[in-house]
């Protein structure tokens, strides 16, 4: 292991939130050969971030293209198959972005396939879109394992929970990392001296109250919600923080409360402060919200290297 450098791809990149955690964990142990992403704006971060800038449109790209790899990465969308259970192998994924990973996956069959998607895959379309992953992957002969983390328990100071589905291939079960039980502290990530800009606007702050009001009414806990340097953690950021700031507000004394900003937003997520932003707090909002817990793809990155050796 001491002098192995093991190959990986990076599909569905995104941002390389993904790839970060690897680096981290693997430190001059992983190299990176091919990334594919198709938004323009999350193509640039990247490229800026680490030096190469992702191929395009994942079902454009044939897997002999792909040089050989030893590790698969893939933050992927989450879509529903055709068919009830697995009665026809491949021809149940297709149609879904899944349906291009695992042909990818059948040509070179790496030692490691790294999914992450959003905590209720594994119950969505009644279970049964986990049900066609797990299956396709074991077909090809991979031990499949699915864990639901939370961002909250590896130092993130975000209630953030996705499931890692983990496959090896010629393996026993994979073994997740335990929670790291150290104190969040929101305060730890926000800045003191933040734009005005950053404040939301009377109108948008009396809009948020009277649909908080509305929904209390229903006697349902949707609405705002409010968050100090004190909180030990936020909800979860997601893609459409831009457009109001609801998810995830700071109180301000004397003032309307603030949006976090994208730096926070970048912290929120566990990236390190050197991580380049070069777009529009819009299109950051969006790939903060869209990107994976950084710290939390380093635990499971230093299992899947154990793994390995």
């Amino acid at each position: 292991m001491k002098n192995k450098c093991f190959n990986a791809i990076d599909l569905f990149a995104g941002i390389g939130g993904i790839r970060l955690g690897f680096k981290q964990a693997f430190n001059d142990h992983i190299k990176f050969i091919f990334s594919s992403e198709i938004d323009k704006y999350s193509k640039l971060t990247y490229e800026k971030n680490f030096g190469d800038q992702p191929s395009g449109d994942i079902t454009q790209i044939e897997p002999q293209e792909i040089p050989p790899f030893d590790i698969l990465l893939a933050g992927f969308p989450c879509q529903p198959f055709s068919h009830a259970g697995l009665k026809k192998g491949f021809e149940d994924t297709r149609g879904t972005l899944f349906f291009n990973i695992l042909r990818i996956v059948e040509y070179h069959m790496p030692s490691v396939v790294f999914l992450e998607n959003v905590k209720g895959f594994k119950n969505h379309d009644k279970g049964n879109t986990f049900k066609v992953v797990k299956e396709s992957l074991e077909n090809l002969g991979y031990t499949v394992s699915a864990k639901v983390l939370n961002a909250k328990d590896f130092g993130v100071p975000q209630n953030r929970e996705r499931i890692y589905i983990i496959a090896l291939l010629n393996s026993e079960e994979f073994s997740y990392p335990s929670p790291l039980n150290t104190e969040t502290k929101l305060g730890n990530i926000l800045d003191d001296n933040v734009d005005k800009k950053y404040t939301i606007s009377d109108k948008l702050w009396a809009g948020h109250q009277r649909r908080k009001r509305e929904h209390q009414a229903k006697g349902n806990g949707f609405g705002y919600s409010l968050f100090n340097e004190s909180s030990l953690y936020t909800s979860t950021i997601s893609a459409r923080y831009y457009k109001d700031g609801s998810e995830i507000l700071i109180a301000q004394k004397g003032l309307n409360p603030r949006k976090i900003t994208p730096r926070e937003a970048a912290r929120l997520q566990g990236f390190p402060e050197d991580f380049k932003i070069p777009v529009s707090d819009t299109q950051a909002y969006r790939q903060f919200g869209n990107s994976v817990a950084v710290p939390v793809i380093e635990a499971l990155a230093k299992k899947v290297k154990k793994c390995l050796s």
